[in-house]
């Protein structure tokens, strides 16, 4: 059992879904080209000609309208913040 009075908290990380008010933080971790060259974590979602097709600026454009559609497509992790 944990004695929570005496053990230090050393989890710095939070996480948290990614939402429309965290966009930011998703385009800031993936980038200007989208990380792997257009990837927008769009890889796995899209069949491979469809990925190939929308590479770069069309996946973000298909992450952000999901997102901004009520989709919480993944998590956010932070580290001390």
């Amino acid at each position: 059992m944990i004695n929570s009075k005496t053990t230090k908290q050393t989890n710095k990380f939070r996480f948290h879904p990614l939402t429309p008010a965290r966009w930011d933080d998703f385009e800031q971790l993936f980038g200007e080209r989208g990380a792997c060259g257009g990837w927008w974590c769009m890889t796995w979602r899209l069949k491979k000609s469809e990925f190939d097709k929308q590479k770069g600026a069309g996946n973000k454009k298909a992450m952000k309208k999901m997102v901004s559609g009520g989709k919480e497509p993944g998590i956010m992790a932070y580290y001390n913040g």
